[in-house]
């Protein structure tokens, strides 16, 4: 069978090597007699697993000791209630950065909840850049301050991490984790769904600063109290076992393939050569300003948009699927998280250049 170069934007491809482990495993994990579905995760064995794959977490992404990591239900999605339920503590306002689809319903959200202050917003300019350290009014009484480094659906990148003085940063890397090496300790949480940079859908991880913890407003469920998972090792209920189980594959696989730092170097060469492709050519376009062009998700728009069915019928007949742009925007994506290798990068690009060629 010929595995597809599959550009989803998530749930998004997974390395081939984890998968063909997780199928050897899957009938017998370890000699238990067990697959890993049908584990308790209370067990010894499955306990083993989860321990090993916080582990392998905190030692790629160099996750100082005063952080919790959990893993959760509920996606990214859920976060953007459990934020404010436990972070605005006495406080009644918070500061958002707007630069896309998913600032849009993290603001949503926590308006139930809170005076969202909009320190930036870019929507007039079409979600198109991401605001400057210098364009942020931020409001020094502020609970916390939000943002998405990565917006999946118009593949705009904050190139730095704002500054937020004393207040609390919060980031949605739902799309750009483990993209890269970064500093965690610059963040007072990390939050990210699984599905396109670590394992399959159904899991979130939120990476939280022990500070933050035991702050939730007495109307929040259980189930969205940070406190309730970090004493109980995210197992206050029955987690997402298996999605668990097939992240710690791919910390596993990070770790034995370069670590984070190889893993940019990669991930920029990938999209130098996407956006190269794009930017040599007249026949496509990219609408991001360059210093904010997201590594991981390259939305592109063709000369003729009349074309865009012949081109997604010519790249799916070359193995290269799921790049259709997001209907709120259109034209072509091209996802190219940590598991789509160089070649499908390249096959791509050869083909954006047959299919000018042919049209011209």
């Amino acid at each position: 069978m010929t595995r597809l170069f599959n550009f989803s934007a998530g749930p998004a491809m997974l390395p081939t090597a984890v998968i063909e482990r997780a199928q050897a495993e899957m009938l017998d994990w370890n000699g238990s007699g067990m697959s890993v579905m049908e584990m308790s995760h209370r067990g010894k064995e499955y306990m083993s697993i989860a321990a090993k794959a916080e582990q392998d977490l905190r030692d790629v992404m160099a996750i100082p000791d005063n952080y919790k990591v959990l893993f959760l239900q509920g996606g990214a999605s859920m976060q953007f209630a459990a934020i404010p339920l436990n972070l605005l503590g006495d406080k009644t306002s918070a500061d958002y950065i707007n630069t896309g689809m998913w600032s849009k319903k993290a603001i949503a959200e926590a308006k139930r909840y809170c005076t969202v202050n909009l320190a930036a917003d870019t929507s007039d300019g079409g979600f198109t850049t991401a605001p400057a350290q210098d364009e942020l009014k931020l409001n020094p009484d502020a609970a916390y301050v939000h943002y998405t480094p990565n917006e999946t659906i118009g593949g705009v990148e904050f190139d730095y991490i704002p500054e937020t003085g004393d207040v609390p940063l919060i980031a949605d890397m739902s799309s750009t984790i483990l993209s890269r090496p970064i500093d965690v300790s610059k963040f007072a949480m990390i939050y990210a769904g699984a599905q396109k940079n670590i394992g399959p859908a159904g899991l979130c991880i939120v990476i939280i600063r022990d500070d933050l913890l035991g702050k939730a407003s007495a109307q929040t469920p259980a189930m969205l109290n940070y406190q309730t998972h970090a004493d109980n090792d995210s197992m206050y209920n029955t987690p997402p076992t298996y999605s668990w189980y097939m992240a710690g594959l791919v910390f596993a696989w990070l770790k034995d393939n370069g670590g984070l730092a190889a893993m940019g170097d990669i991930n920029a060469r990938k999209a130098e050569k996407l956006y190269a492709a794009i930017d040599d050519s007249d026949f496509y376009a990219n609408p991001v300003v360059k210093h904010n062009r997201s590594w991981m998700n390259v939305p592109f728009t063709l000369k003729d948009a009349s074309l865009d069915a012949d081109f997604l019928k010519g790249a799916a007949e070359q193995g290269l699927i799921t790049l259709k742009g997001h209907r709120s925007v259109g034209g072509m994506r091209a996802s190219i998280y940590n598991a789509m290798p160089e070649e499908g990068v390249d096959a791509l690009v050869a083909f954006m250049k047959a299919f000018e060629s042919k049209q011209a």
